[in-house]
């Protein structure tokens, strides 16, 4: 886990997003820079100024300055926007409903983190003043090709540790089988015991059933640490895909069940029931405020 608390690839793209909002808040701040140096320059070239005069060139540069400013932070909630529809396009694509706590923004000591996390990021760099230059540092995954990762995490895990469990077992079984000398070990083997006596034909018959017993466990340990990943993570993807749908569904019935309740005859008596007692109340309110003003004035 990073210092922001999600893995390296998202944090790789929030700095991307950092370097972006960068850029950006550099182009700003040399506009307005531009704003004062062209006052100087146009403006400037009296050495004594009426009130009148300082003042109308005070209002003209508070006019540019406030139109730089304002253009910056429509900018920056537009980017917004659009950074979070592109999350909510990944999301979607999975049918998973993404939820922003609004009220953290304003969280002073989140805020000053990620401020220290940027200075520490881009310690000892400029500002790149090349838009092509950003672009070329900002390595984003296509929409269409990303969010498989985050959604099988956790199953994915499981499969990594049934394959390593495959592993160990298939390492233990070519342990035996070394042990056993090998097949040509085994045959020689076989082949000497056979020529001494037939006492030991029934040893040799039972080296040789537990050599084929162990190569046959062998294939298929392979074959299935081979096979288990893929077909475990298509099945979890078509399971994923249908329980979400079902979900769907549910939140749909629930709607249309809450739309006919409230089109039955009982809620429409209940509410307009309300409404005259909502509309009573505002007429005694008027009337109790045209008292209150009698007494006032008295």
């Amino acid at each position: 886990m990073s210092k922001l608390g999600v893995n390296e690839h998202h944090q790789a793209q929030v700095v991307n997003y950092m370097r972006f909002s960068r850029y950006q808040r550099g182009q700003r701040l040399r506009a307005v820079e531009m704003c004062f140096e062209e006052l100087k320059s146009s403006r400037l070239d009296e050495t004594t100024y009426t009130i009148d005069e300082v003042t109308e060139m005070l209002d003209g540069l508070l006019s540019v300055v406030r139109g730089e400013v304002e253009g910056e932070l429509d900018n920056t909630a537009y980017t917004n926007v659009l950074l979070l529809r592109q999350m909510f396009q990944q999301a979607e694509k999975w049918h998973l409903k993404l939820q922003a706590d609004i009220s953290e923004l304003e969280n002073r000591e989140l805020i000053e983190t990620i401020a220290d996390f940027e200075e520490r990021e881009f310690a000892g760099t400029t500002r790149d003043t090349d838009f092509n230059s950003v672009l070329r540092k900002m390595k984003l995954a296509p929409i269409n090709e990303s969010g498989g990762a985050a959604l099988l995490h956790m199953k994915i895990e499981e499969l990594e540790k049934e394959n390593l469990k495959l592993s160990e077992q298939r390492i233990q079984l070519e342990k035996q089988v070394k042990s056993l000398g090998g097949s040509v070990a085994v045959s020689a083997a076989a082949s000497s015991v056979a020529g001494g006596s037939n006492q030991n034909d029934g040893e040799v018959n039972d080296l040789r059933k537990k050599l084929a017993s162990l190569e046959s466990d062998l294939d298929s340990t392979k074959r299935s640490s081979a096979n288990s990943s893929n077909s475990m993570e298509k099945d979890l993807v078509s399971t994923k895909h249908e329980l979400l749908k079902i979900k769907e569904m549910l939140e749909m019935a629930e709607k249309e069940l809450e739309k006919k309740v409230s089109q039955t005859n009982p809620f429409k008596n209940l509410k307009q029931m309300l409404v005259k007692k909502n509309d009573q109340l505002k007429e005694l309110r008027k009337r109790l405020s045209k008292y209150e003003k009698v007494d006032d004035a008295e």
